[in-house]
């Protein structure tokens, strides 16, 4: 039977929250399609799962863990079992070396049920600019 937008955004949070919470790359990576595109925090950008687990690998030994709460999601239905969400998210991040830090990012991911599970097509998150880039 398949979930609700509200549902596959929240399995895929949850499960993401699962992996991030001992910074485990390779349970990160696993969440994503083959083809995933992401933009996240580091220049470039990472096509494909190896380079996602590689974008995530670059933060081991950085991050002990982190978890992502997202709120104001604007959600849409844009295929049978193909969500599109995008709206904010609160990253807390605990370093290995016991510094806390958060931050609150703007956020994209759209989401596609495969084989029974949700996984995350693209991702793009972002910091929201204080001013329009036009100068």
């Amino acid at each position: 039977m398949s979930q609700t937008i509200n549902q596959a955004l929240e399995t895929t949070q949850r499960s993401w929250n699962a992996a991030a919470s001992e910074w485990d790359a390779d349970a990160l990576a696993a969440l994503y399609t083959e083809d995933a595109v992401l933009f996240g925090g580091l220049p470039g950008q990472s096509i494909g799962r190896e380079a996602v687990r590689g974008y995530f690998g670059s933060y081991t030994g950085v991050l002990a863990s982190t978890s992502l709460t997202l709120f104001d999601q604007v959600l849409m239905e844009l295929g049978p079992e193909l969500y599109f969400a995008q709206g904010y998210c609160r990253f807390e991040f605990m370093h290995v070396s016991g510094k806390r830090s958060s931050t609150v990012m703007r956020t994209t991911w759209v989401l596609v049920q495969h084989d029974g599970n949700w996984r995350i097509r693209l991702h793009h998150f972002s910091t929201t600019p204080e001013r329009p880039p036009i100068d």
